[in-house]
This record gives C-alpha cells, sequence and structure tokens, in this order.
C-alpha cells in the first residue's frame, strides 16, 4: 500500500467512527472506525519509512577486449535513484 491507501484508510476510519450513526447488532462501528484509522496510521508510517529508505546505487562492470587495439577495455555504469 502506498500513501494515498494510508490516507484513505485513516478517512474511512474517521467517517464510520465520528460520522456515522447508524447501529448494528453486535457489531461497534466506532471501534472499526478507530481500527481503521490505526491502521491507516501505521501503514503511513510504513510507506514513508520505505520511500525514504528505498535509494540504491547500481552498479554495472562490464569487460572485454578492443577488437582493434588488442587491448582490455572495461566500463562501469553508475545509476543512483529509488526504485
Amino acid at each position: 500500500m502506498r500513501i494515498g491507501s494510508s490516507i484513505a484508510l485513516i478517512v474511512i476510519g474517521a467517517i464510520i467512527a465520528f460520522a456515522v450513526d447508524y447501529q448494528v447488532a453486535g457489531i461497534d462501528l466506532r471501534l472499526i472506525g478507530y481500527i481503521l484509522m490505526a491502521a491507516g496510521v501505521v501503514l503511513l508510517i510504513i510507506s514513508l519509512a520505505v520511500g525514504f529508505g528505498g535509494r540504491r546505487t547500481t552498479t554495472t562492470t562490464r569487460s572485454g577486449i578492443d577488437p582493434a587495439s588488442g587491448e582490455q577495455i572495461t566500463r562501469q555504469d553508475r545509476r543512483d535513484g529509488t526504485y
């Protein structure tokens, strides 16, 4: 889940907890709203932690021999970014 889904859970939970005035036998809608809000907050924290901690550097090394000169050539490609 990403940040948008987490915020959606928080909003849906808040609506159920604070705005719904409907009684269901055996089900506490206010508690379900609080649980959804707590799950949304936890997932938001996880999404932010993974998003900021996901920076990686990839280095690719290729070696070969130049056919014209016969010298060994090594090429390195380095890519920085988030995945």
